[in-house]
């Protein structure tokens, strides 16, 4: 309550107080500005307040200004106001009061006289409390009518204030009006009812013609509020407008009905009009117009409300041209903005608009109008046929016709003929119909004019630029010949022409416009003017023109030859065809900064070297002084540089300079140099060196001698090594290199750096050399090889020569598989455009048969049918340089056949080979499948015509595919029946795999039939066509491509596959490289469809295909291509069909490249292909025999290896000049320059260098045989070359994948002879042939002949010495190692050598790598004869010589075949005639004594020989093992000891079972070992006889029976031990009569030392032959046995050895012991019924013999009587011996009886056994009477029952009980001890029993003998022993073989000394 009281003392008293109490209010406002606000304080100020301004202070001071503490006290009083008067409490607070009524109306009415102090805050107090204004207070001003008041006042006020004053009090009353308006509006329907409007329009006017920023603060206030207004309404607008089109596309009225900021008043609008329309001031109008934009700018509906119902703009424009220039551009835009801000096309402003540019009542406004009519043309093309149809553009070109004729006229009317042209240049941008206007309207001449003036010029060259789109010829002309035809100070003219011709050559329709125009040639003659512009110092008219200008006309006119060619085929051709890069050259070498006045000073050598960039950066971007016309040359090469890579024409080095209007022709000399500089080193190393215009290389190669200048030697030579090392840099990649190659760059190099070429030291001559040569390995003509200074200069450079040539004609980049000159080829690039291809156009024609042949193109005669009836082949070489990325894969299409019927739109494809990189596939279809673009191909749908078998296959190709590597691609597809197919995919003859699959359809897709008028025309593609578009990084090549129209065999892809891909030809006449022989075709002529090969290729055009060909494949070309048919320009690579001359039916003209950029195609001519036409071979021969040094001896040769390995050419010239044979010559002629480099380069030429990498098999068979195998070269050579060369042979023939072809060429080279031939040389090293031998070795694993095998076995039988001389004489210790021993019938060193050969043949035959079949090991034993082999197991033949030699023989003999004819007899000698073979036509010219009669051939008994020589050589322990060997049928082996009972162990213990379980044991070889122990036993006797200490002859023997023995057991079964052969050996050695006789003191001769051996064995081998008698293991006739051993007593009684009785005593117990078994057995068969009467038989025969005195044996007679007994009874027909039933299973009885259905007729068993009663009663008879007696005195009775009765005779039926009895007992007796003794042999084990047995009767035998020497017995006994062994399980069979060798069994009556005799003594 303290405040009020309070304030009002303190502003009265104290404003400092106030002021203190202003800022308590300020800052404690939140609970305090309520309780002041509510005490009243808000009316009290508002009193003070009003006080103040109605009521003025005095003046306090002299000056008239307020003090500052009233200042103060001011701005506090007002602030505190303001923040109280902001809520609308204290608003509310003002009401109780009529305080703020009596302000407001004070400042409305009293303003004059209000204080001046207090106006301003008044004003803000005021306007702060309008904008706090509340519903309560608005009906309070209402009430007391606060606004009419006002208003009234105001217009009382309005003409006598000031306007500035009046706008002021003006505005808080409007403040009042606008800020209530939102809550109500009363405040606004007041203001309107009092005039409210007409006081602001009053007021406004008023303020027209105030200074600048006079009032402007209100009048901008008043105005804005104003225009507020104008959205303050109770409705909205109804108005109805039309929208006149056309209209812009993207307008739409109804979108734009949007905000609420819409036009509602359309009073408040009219106050502004009006203000527009009455008044002219600029600042006045200026605001309405922008307050008008405003409008626009809060809603675009408002302009056509306001248009469609006031028409502001369309009034305006009627009086626009009234009003200040500034107001007309203002107004201006504003239309403009119409267009383009709200996107609207006025059409009726526009109408007025242009009535004033036609009127031209002001030229200011007309230029205005046209500026801003200018500017909505830009806007959209819309307006070009608006101003058109409205007649704009007419009047224009009219106005413009008029002006042409009076340019001179300078001022507004040259600004307005500017306009116009551009007016006229925008109305024809983009539009044809215009520019057709205007060209109708003859302005063309017209419009030519302007070019002159500057000014006008841009927009002249514009309108002539879309000329350019009607007609690109008029414009070139008019461009060319202004270029012409200008001066030379016209050199902006030209530049601006220049810069739009650039413009146009964007585009590539006028490229060719351009070349018929002679552009080409009226920019070069620019060049040619310019003729010395950039000489330094300038002279002549030059002088006034600075050099930056002169080199911007230049780099503008390189810009625009750039720009022509840039990917433009047809220009690029004709420039290059017309020598125009030539002529370019000439120019920029007339230009001055290049010297052209001849020789100059060659400096030797550069103190330093920059590269081309670092040139660039230094003459630009540093600090370092250069010389202006260096700088100028390396701008030009710069501008070169960039026309090479295809980029001027992109470059901007200059600025672009636009005249101002009125400048005219202002200089532009003195502009600064090229612009937009950037450091060229980073550019030059990260830019593309993609050659793309390579003529502009030549030219810089033409400048290159020019970049000289006097004083400057130095920097001028660095400078031209700084080019040259671009260029290289340039052709560094191998594209880049085809790419110059086809441009001359070769030739340019020779013409314009001669004096380079011809200084060795100069320092260009090598970096140019590299770029020579890296060129020249790609592609060169003959004639610039021919002419270039290597091989022009001959022998002075043949270093030189060589070196270079090397470069040019070696590889150069490693590929494994590739030959080392790359083909011609086509390749593809798929990352520029996405498609290119080769289109085939008419491969097949199938008509109708009614159908016209018009229709088909193609050549030849016939038609030919497709599908073909016999299946195709794709054959296709292919090198991958880049594969696509995996998710945005590109197939390699190798071949697409589509087909399409006339009169139908579709076409089908019906066969593809396509590989697809992303699962590394090759797939093939024959499906039908329509030719569409692939975003719209269907997926596959129901098959229309099903077949069992797929349409299409997929080969996975693995590894296979390596990138940058020449592949060979094979498709086979062979028609079977029932339309189906077997498809067989190769790569590098590397099966992919096969398959069926359905063979192509008769007809394109579903149909089934065709119209007899129609035809179908099938075509192809190779790669992608442009259909399948498809944008990827994959990059690939295509050499030569085949079709056949059959499927072709595996030998003959195989053979394709080795042509390789240089091959270009039909296959009619094949040959491999470096092979001779028969040509035949592969493929038949008719069977070939087509051929393509890059080779075989030229650029034609569509007319002359036409004319040569035919007009149908003409316009399927430049359809395919998109070029007119009646095209003659456009260059078109045309591949020919190289089998279009061949006989058969209609082919393909071949296949045309289609795809600018994705196509390139490179003929490959390198200069190992051209070096054939200017001398071949015969220059490389000549570079090596003018070699003087190694050096150059090896360029040579490297150079003539790399010729030959590459050019199948230059191998062939080779071949056919003798060139092999010549170079040989020339090697020997200088061995002494050989070395291994050398070598290795043989070995290159050969192709067996690359071991390990590639195939290393010979292919050059001319040079292997002429050079490599002329062993004399090389074995003269240093550096042990031979060795080296020998080292090389052995490898490539034990290779393991190439050696056994390499050894079929190396026979038929004859390398076997000429190896031989080498063992002659008397020097030769033992090392030397060590090696020999090893390549003989390989050479027969790998191609064994016999004729090879002979002259090896000739030279061998060369080597053998006379038989006078005992090789084992000699000894071979050190032979190896002594290198200078000569071959000599007395040198150990032939013998050496001899059994190297046959370690060679030994080695060849148990090679495991050769498996002989058995007919050729017999044809090879059989050409050598066995008497050959026996020639090397005579006795003189050193021993290891025997041992090679008999292990060579039964290696063959392993054979049973040979085995067998070696045995049975061989012709011998053939070894002899074979090799005569051939020689008798030479050697008949040589004889001249008679011919020897021919004595006839005669057997050799290989075995009988063999026994006889080895005799001689049983010493030798091997010859036991090799012999092992062959009786086991075990192929020899080494064994790891060498006594001879190791190795015989180990052969046992290694031998293969499985080969005598198959084949069985060798009697022979067993016949051989037991030959040998005889051999052995015999000289242990005479050894011992002359006391010669043995050793291996005792142990020898022992353990070869050792081993038979161990062999039986482990092969009892086999037919070996029954052979009679080893049986008679084993015979001799057991019975032998001892050894010859030697002289003894016994007279007799043989020496009795031997004899009891021998009875020993017999006595020994009769008991066990009865012992197996009785065990039943003998069930053949016993007749043999009694017979045997009867004869062996004869021997005995008849001999003179001692202790006869003992030997006796023995044999008569085995003796009577037989007959007794023999006559007890069973009599129930035939057979044995037969036995038995033979047993009786016999006692008869040997009577006396049997009962001689020594068998005095009584128990034997009672045994036998009682046998006698027995039989005569016939009551034991089962028999009564030992078991008589055989126990024993049947294999044990091995000689079983005779078959009872033996030949003949036989006796009945009963007249059998009458027979045998008759003979026992004989033999009974004849026993009694001789031992009768000697019975009864023994046993003390009588025989007979009748008593003793001498006279008579006994009878068998008389005997007496008693001796029945004694009979009976004695029989007993003797049944149990035969049994006891079968007991006691079948006890402890066979073994064991045996041996004990045997080894006790022999021991007891032996003992009978005392003073026999213990070591002769000792050897006797083990020998004895081991064949004891055999006797014991297998006696009768050595029984039977014994009785063979006698012959009727006589072998029992023969003395057993006969066993020593001979063998063929016996032979039955």
């Amino acid at each position: 309550g303290f405040v009020q009281p309070c304030c009002m003392i303190a502003m009265l008293v104290c404003p400092r107080t106030l002021v203190r109490i202003g800022s308590f209010i300020c800052h404690d406002y939140t609970q305090t500005m309520w309780n002041i606000i509510g005490s009243g304080l808000p009316a009290a100020l508002m009193q003070c307040l009003y006080l103040f301004f109605t009521f003025p202070l005095k003046k306090t001071s002299d000056d008239g200004e307020a003090s500052e503490d009233d200042t103060q006290t001011q701005e506090m009083l007002v602030k505190i106001m303001l923040n109280m008067y902001r809520e609308e409490q204290g608003v509310e607070e003002l009401l109780a009061a009529d305080k703020l009524q009596s302000l407001i109306i004070a400042t409305a009415s009293l303003w004059d006289q209000c204080s001046h102090s207090w106006k301003v805050p008044t004003g803000r107090v005021l306007r702060t409390i309008s904008k706090a204004q509340t519903k309560t207070s608005i009906v309070y001003l209402q009430a007391v009518d606060c606004i009419k008041i006002a208003i009234q006042n105001l217009f009382k006020l309005a003409d006598t204030l000031p306007a500035c004053d009046v706008c002021e009090a003006a505005s808080i009353v409007l403040c009042f009006v606008k800020d209530s308006y939102p809550i109500s509006s009363a405040l606004l329907t007041e203001f309107e009812d009092n005039d409210g409007y007409q006081l602001l329009l009053k007021i406004l006017l008023r303020c027209e013609g105030l200074q600048q920023n006079e009032g402007d603060p209100y009048l901008d206030e008043i105005l804005d509020m104003l225009t507020c207004l104008t959205t303050c309404g109770k409705t909205e607008l109804k108005v109805s407008g039309n929208i006149v089109h056309p209209q812009l596309p993207h307008f739409d009225f109804e979108q734009t009905r949007s905000s609420g900021m819409t036009v509602k008043n359309l009073q408040a609008f009219q106050v502004l009009q009006s203000i527009f329309q009455k008044s002219s001031d600029q600042h006045l109008c200026g605001r309405v117009l922008a307050a008008i934009g405003t409008i626009w700018a809060w809603d675009t509906v408002n302009f056509f409300l306001l248009e469609w119902t006031l028409q502001p703009i369309n009034q305006f424009t009627d009086i626009i041209h009234f009003k200040p220039h500034p107001v007309q551009v203002q107004f201006f835009r504003l239309v403009e903005s119409i267009v383009l801000d709200l996107s609207y096309v006025p059409h009726e402003i526009l109408k007025k608009v242009q009535y004033l540019i036609k009127e031209n009542i002001a030229p200011f406004c007309t230029l205005t109008a046209l500026r801003c009519l200018l500017n909505m043309t830009k806007k959209d093309l819309l307006f070009s046929d608006i101003f058109r149809d409205s007649g704009l553009l007419g009047l224009l070109l009219a106005l413009l016709r008029k002006q042409a004729k009076i340019l001179r006229k300078s001022g507004t009317e040259k600004e307005l003929n500017a306009v116009m042209l551009k007016m006229v240049a925008a109305l024809t941008v983009r539009s044809v119909r215009n520019t057709v206007v205007l060209k109708d309207y003859g302005m063309v001449p017209y419009i030519k004019i302007f070019l002159d003036d500057e000014c006008y010029r841009s927009a002249t060259l514009s309108i002539l630029e879309q000329l350019s789109v009607i007609n690109y010829e008029e414009y070139m002309s008019i461009i060319i010949g202004a270029l012409c035809s200008s001066t030379q100070g016209e050199l902006h003219l030209k530049l601006d022409l220049l810069k739009s011709l650039l413009r146009i050559l964007e585009s590539h329709k006028s490229h060719s416009a351009f070349r018929t125009c002679s552009g080409f040639n009226g920019l070069l003659s620019l060049l040619s003017d310019m003729e010395g512009a950039l000489h330094d110092p300038p002279s002549g008219l030059w002088t006034g023109v600075g050099q930056n200008c002169i080199l911007e006309l230049v780099f503008y006119t390189l810009q625009g030859i750039s720009a022509a060619l840039h990917l433009d085929p047809a220009n690029s051709y004709f420039f290059q065809r017309n020598g125009l890069f030539e002529k370019m050259a000439e120019d920029l070498g007339s230009l001055g900064c290049f010297w052209t006045q001849g020789e100059w000073q060659i400096p030797v050598t550069l103190e330093k070297t920059r590269t081309f960039a670092e040139f660039l950066d230094a003459a630009f971007c540093s600090s370092e002084p250069f010389p202006m016309w260096l700088k100028n040359c390396i701008w030009i090469l710069n501008f070169l540089d960039h026309m090479v890579k295809g980029t001027l024409h992109l470059k901007s080095y200059f600025k672009e300079t636009k005249p101002e209007m009125g400048e005219g022709e202002a200089s532009r000399d003195d502009q600064e140099g090229p612009q937009s500089y950037v450091s060229f080193s980073c550019r030059w190393e990260m830019g593309d060196c993609t050659i793309v215009n390579p003529g502009a290389v030549c030219v810089m190669v033409r400048l290159l001698p020019k970049l000289y200048k006097k004083g400057h030697s130095q920097l001028s030579q660095e400078i031209q090594c700084a080019v040259v090392d671009h260029i290289q840099f340039l052709v560094k990649s191998e594209k880049s290199r085809q790419v110059m190659c086809g441009s001359g760059l070769l030739s340019t190099v020779i013409t314009s750096c001669q004096d380079a070429f011809r200084n060795k030291c100069h320092p260009l001559h090598l970096p140019l050399t590299r770029v020579f040569e890296k060129l020249a390995s790609q592609a060169i003509e003959p004639d610039v090889l021919s002419s270039s200074p290597w091989v022009s200069k001959g022998s002075a450079l043949a270093l030189q020569t060589a070196m270079s040539l090397i470069s040019m004609t070696s590889p150069r980049n490693f590929q494994l598989r590739s030959n080392a000159l790359a083909p011609s080829f086509v390749e593809f690039d798929m990352s520029v455009e996405g498609y290119g291809c080769l289109y085939l156009p008419t491969l097949a024609t199938v008509m109708g048969p009614s159908a016209e042949q018009s229709v088909s193109g193609g050549i030849g005669m016939g038609t030919r049918m497709f599908p073909p009836s016999g299946g195709l082949t794709l054959s296709c070489w292919f090198l991958v340089s880049k594969f696509g990325l995996v998710h945005n894969s590109h197939p390699l299409r190798f071949l697409t056949v589509v087909r399409h019927m006339s009169r139908t739109e579709q076409e089908f494809v019906c066969f593809s080979v396509n590989f697809f990189p992303q699962d590394l596939s090759l797939v093939i279809s024959t499906e039908e499948v329509e030719f569409q673009p692939l975003d719209i191909m269907e997926p596959e749908g129901e098959n229309i015509n099903p077949s069992p078998f797929p349409g299409q296959v997929q080969f996975g190709c693995g590894k296979l595919l390596v990138t940058g590597q020449w592949h060979h691609l094979t498709v086979t597809v062979a028609k079977e029946a029932k339309k189906n197919c077997i498809v067989s995919a190769y790569i590098n003859g590397q099966m992919l795999g096969s398959a069926k699959m359905q063979y192509l359809q008769p007809l394109p897709g579903s149909y089934i039939s065709m119209e007899p008028s129609s035809f179908i025309d099938v075509y192809g593609y190779i790669a992608t066509p442009r259909i399948w578009k498809q944008k990827s990084s994959l990059t690939w090549r295509l050499g030569p491509t085949y079709l056949f129209e059959e499927a072709i065999s595996v030998e003959t892809m195989e053979v394709i596959n080795k042509l390789g891909p240089r091959y270009c030809s039909n296959f009619q006449a094949v040959q491999l490289q470096g092979i001779d022989g028969n040509r035949t075709p592969l493929v038949a002529e008719e069977k070939i469809s087509f051929g393509i090969n890059a080779m075989c290729s030229s650029l034609t055009t569509v007319q002359d295909i036409k004319s040569s060909y035919n007009e149908v494949d003409g316009r399927l070309i430049a359809k395919e291509i998109g070029i007119s048919s009646r095209d003659s320009s456009t260059p078109i690579f045309l591949a020919k069909n190289i089998a279009g001359h061949l006989s058969g039916s209609l082919r393909t003209i071949g296949s045309v490249a289609v795809g600018q950029y994705g196509v390139r195609v490179f003929q490959s001519s390198p200069a190992a292909t051209s070096l054939n036409f200017i001398g071949g071979p015969a220059i490389l021969l000549g570079l090596i025999a003018m070699a003087r040094d190694d050096h150059t001896m090896y360029a040579a040769v490297k150079v003539l290896n790399s010729i030959l390995n590459s050019s199948p050419m230059s191998e062939k010239l080779m071949r056919h000049m003798h060139g092999y044979q010549l170079l040989t010559y020339l090697l020997k002629r200088k061995t002494q320059l050989l070395n291994n480099r050398i070598l290795q380069l043989m070995f290159s030429l050969v192709g067996t260098a690359e071991l390990g990498f590639e195939s290393s098999v010979i292919k050059n068979y001319s040079a292997f045989e002429y050079v490599l195998c002329n062993f004399e070269l090389w074995m003269k050579a240093p550096e042990n070359l031979d060795l080296a060369l020998f080292s090389h042979l052995v490898e490539i023939l034990q290779s393991s994948r190439d050696g056994c072809q390499n050894a079929a060429v190396a026979y038929q080279v004859q390398m076997v002879p000429k190896l031989i031939f080498l063992f002659n040389d008397p020097e030769i090293s033992n090392s030397r042939i060590t090696v020999a031998c090893t390549i003989l070795s390989h050479l027969l694993q790998g191609y064994f002949n016999t004729r090879d095998v002979l002259r090896i076995g000739l030279f061998l039988v060369y080597t053998l010495k006379p038989s006078s001389v005992d090789e084992n004489q000699i000894c071979l210790d050190g032979v190896a190692e002594m290198p200078s021993e000569a071959l000599s019938q007395t040198s150990g060193k032939t013998i050496w050598l001899r059994n190297q050969l046959l370690k060679t043949l030994l080695d060849v035959m148990l090679s495991d790598k050769l498996h002989l079949s058995s007919e050729k090991q017999e044809e090879t034993f059989l050409v050598l004869g066995s008497d050959w082999f026996l020639l090397f197991t005579q006795s003189y033949v050193h021993s290891s010589t025997v041992v090679l030699g008999i292990k060579l023989l039964l290696c063959f003999l392993q054979n049973r075949l040979l085995l067998n004819k070696f045995k049975e007899g061989i012709v011998a000698g053939r070894w002899l005639e074979n090799s005569s073979v051939g020689l008798s036509i030479l050697m008949d010219n040589l004889k001249t004594d008679p011919p020897v009669p021919d004595n006839g051939s005669f057997l050799i008994f290989g075995f009988s020989v063999l026994q006889r020589c080895l005799t001689d050589h049983v010493h030798i322990p091997e010859i036991y093992l090799l012999v092992a060997g062959l009786f086991l049928a075990t192929p020899q082996s080494e064994p790891p000891e060498k006594d001879l009972e190791s190795m015989l162990q180990w052969i046992l213990q290694h031998h293969l079972k499985e080969n005598v379980l198959k084949i069985g044991l060798c009697a022979e070889a067993a016949a051989l070992l037991l030959e040998m122990v005889r051999v052995t036993v015999d000289k242990v006797s005479i050894l011992l006889q002359v006391q010669w200490k043995a050793s291996w002859e005792i142990a020898y023997p022992g353990n070869v029976i050792q081993f038979l023995c161990l062999v039986y057991h482990s092969y009892t079964q086999d037919p070996v031990w029954h052979c009679p052969d080893f049986l008679k050996t084993l015979a001799m050695v057991a019975f032998h009569s001892g050894p010859p006789k030697v002289w003894t003191s016994d007279p007799h001769g043989t020496s009795e030392s031997t004899a009891p051996v021998s009875m020993m064995n017999i006595a020994y081998f009769a008991q066990k032959l009865v012992e197996k008698l009785n065990s039943r293991m003998f069930a053949a006739d016993p007749k043999q046995i009694l017979i045997f051993t009867s004869k062996q007593i004869m021997g005995v009684l008849e001999s003179s050895v001692s202790q006869k009785e003992v030997f006796l005593s023995a044999l008569y117990s085995c003796l009577n012991r037989a007959i007794l078994y023999c006559l007890s057995r069973p009599q129930q068969s035939l057979p044995e019924q037969f036995n038995v009467l033979n047993t009786l038989n016999v006692l008869q025969e040997q009577w006396d013999i049997i009962f001689a005195n020594y068998n005095s044996n009584n128990n034997f007679v009672i045994c036998l009587m009682y046998c006698l007994c027995q039989l005569n009874s016939g009551s034991c027909s089962e028999g009564f011996g030992v078991d008589a039933k055989p126990k024993l299973a049947s294999y044990h009885q091995i000689f079983l009886a005779p078959s009872e259905e033996e030949k003949g007729s036989l006796p009945t068993p009963d007249d059998v056994h009458q027979e045998i009663l008759r003979t026992v009663e004989i033999i009974w008879k004849q026993l009694i009477s001789q031992r009768q007696q000697a019975l009864e005195d023994t046993y003390k009775m009588d025989l007979s029952v009748k008593g003793n009765d001498k006279e008579r005779e006994m009878k068998i039926t008389e005997i007496s009980p008693l001796w029945e009895e004694i009979m009976t007992k004695a029989w007993q007796h003797l049944i149990a001890s035969e049994k006891k003794l079968l007991q006691n042999k079948a006890g402890p084990g066979p073994s064991q029993s045996k041996h004990n047995s045997w080894s006790e009767s022999l021991s007891s035998a032996i003992r009978l003998m005392p003073g026999r020497n213990t070591k002769e017995m000792t050897c006797k006994s083990q020998v004895t022993s081991a064949l004891c062994l055999f006797w014991l399980c297998h006696w009768s069979a050595f029984y039977m073989a014994l009785q063979s060798l006698s012959g009727l069994g006589s072998l029992l009556s023969m003395s057993v000394d006969m066993f020593h005799c001979k063998l063929d003594t016996y032979c039955s």
